[in-house]
């Protein structure tokens, strides 16, 4: 059966839903062998697979494991994904915000690995902070707060878990029916009634041009929609590191920052974008504008800052983290680093300098390497910035001599300068939903 399930798509012909519900159960199970799925991954990624596969795909990887049952928080449930990013610490700003304007957010986040952090290990660089509740307990948080953060469960979109592995070791990862299948089984199996995604672009992100972001973006919309979750997508910059901070105990500093009304205006505004987006798709605003506006106001009026330490601490973790960050992990070594050259900033090569970050020790190169919770890099300078030559470009944090001058090297690498500064632009590219797509600036 296996064998003239990978001849057919190896032959281009569409698999039907009994045929690709036998694969995700076979490999799940054990029953079919890593070298036959590997062989149906390839000709699916060469070959592609239209939007009813990849319909089938998703809906069979999320009843390959459980799915959580949020029947007992009475109003709109609001799940929030990014595809990943340099400094996106931005789930820790837009949970408390759209939880302050009347949005429920039961979110389930995952750890960092290479150069993109993970919530998770932000989240317990908190002196005390359980990432780990039982059902009972993370749904009395998201009753009392609006919203709690905790890892994913071992049991959700089982095969996903798997065929992600194989992909990730047989070169079959950037294929966005892949991708998008992948995304959507864990957000469905997460139980929430709406979905808002971040699909980051550039130089620091998987989706590196403009038509495919927005492929992938249509593509989780449709999955979404048609599985009766109101699904709404936004394409954001990741060609610049956001915000200042990279490293977990550094970006939980700029998150409550953020949340203070004191954070860099770049995250700022894409915190803003997001939870209105969350507070759009739950129907608590008419439009974009309105929801965003929304969110502005509980941002300002420190109602999110008060919700985020009401999580903290029924989370088991020490609230004063908010006022006093000395409580927060921090690295033995620090190192300015001095510019070489003199200019504007043309260009930061956003994913080395995620790099730089996880060789200071703030990230892993595999899933069970251990992390140094105060390490990461502080920009002083971003793009279009001007810098004399000798100004401080960054300061570097590790506990270890030799990742410093890792880090330094990256980080040097990762910067181009210009005499002409550059046109601002905007964080947010486009947002899209079920009935249109709406541009707001286009990288060149």
């Amino acid at each position: 059966m296996i064998r003239d399930i990978i001849a057919k798509k190896r032959d281009g012909k569409v698999l039907t839903s009994e045929e690709i519900g036998f694969f995700t159960r076979g490999y799940a199970d054990g029953f079919i062998p890593d070298y036959q799925a590997a062989a149906l991954l390839m000709a699916m990624y060469i070959n592609g697979l239209n939007d009813e596969e990849t319909g089938y795909l998703t809906e069979h990887m999320v009843r390959s494991g459980s799915t959580v049952n949020l029947s007992g928080i009475k109003g709109v449930k609001v799940d929030k994904h990014s595809t990943g990013g340099v400094g996106d610490k931005t789930t820790l700003v837009v949970a408390p915000i759209a939880a302050a304007s009347g949005v429920y957010v039961p979110k389930m986040s995952g750890r960092g690995l290479g150069h993109t952090g993970g919530t998770i290990d932000k989240l317990e660089s908190i002196p005390g902070f359980k990432t780990s509740l039982t059902q009972e307990e993370f749904i009395k948080v998201v009753k009392t707060v609006g919203f709690s953060i905790i890892g994913q469960t071992e049991n959700i979109a089982v095969a996903d878990k798997k065929i992600y592995a194989l992909r990730d070791v047989t070169a079959t990862v950037d294929s966005i029916p892949l991708i998008a299948s992948s995304i959507m089984s864990k957000k469905l199996a997460s139980g929430c009634d709406c979905i808002v995604l971040d699909v980051k672009l550039g130089s620091g992100a998987f989706m590196t041009d403009i038509k495919n972001a927005l492929k992938l973006a249509k593509t989780m919309i449709s999955i979404g929609e048609n599985a009766g979750k109101r699904t709404v997508c936004l394409v954001t910059d990741m060609d610049v590191p956001l915000g200042n901070h990279i490293g977990n105990a550094l970006e939980v500093m700029e998150a409550i920052e953020t949340l203070k009304g004191n954070g860099p205006k770049d995250f700022t505004e894409l915190c803003i974008h997001i939870s209105g987006a969350m507070i759009y798709a739950a129907g608590k605003a008419d439009n974009f504008d309105s929801a965003r506006e929304a969110a502005r106001k509980s941002l300002e009026s420190g109602i999110a800052l008060k919700r985020f330490r009401d999580f903290i601490y029924m989370q088991g973790g020490d609230p004063r983290v908010t006022e006093d960050y000395s409580l927060l992990p921090a690295a033995k070594k620090y190192r300015d680093v001095l510019s070489d050259g003199e200019g504007f900033i043309r260009r930061m090569d956003c994913k080395k300098i995620g790099v730089a970050s996880m060789e200071l020790g703030a990230g892993r190169k595999d899933l069970s390497d251990t992390i140094q919770l105060g390490a990461g890099i502080r920009l002083n300078k971003k793009t279009g910035d001007f810098v004399n030559k000798g100004e401080v470009l960054a300061v570097l944090y590790s506990d270890d001599e030799e990742k410093l001058d890792k880090g330094e090297a990256l980080l040097k690498e990762s910067i181009r300068f210009g005499s002409e500064p550059l046109p601002k632009r905007s964080i947010l590219i486009a947002a899209v939903d079920a009935e249109k797509t709406e541009m707001f600036s286009y990288p060149e």
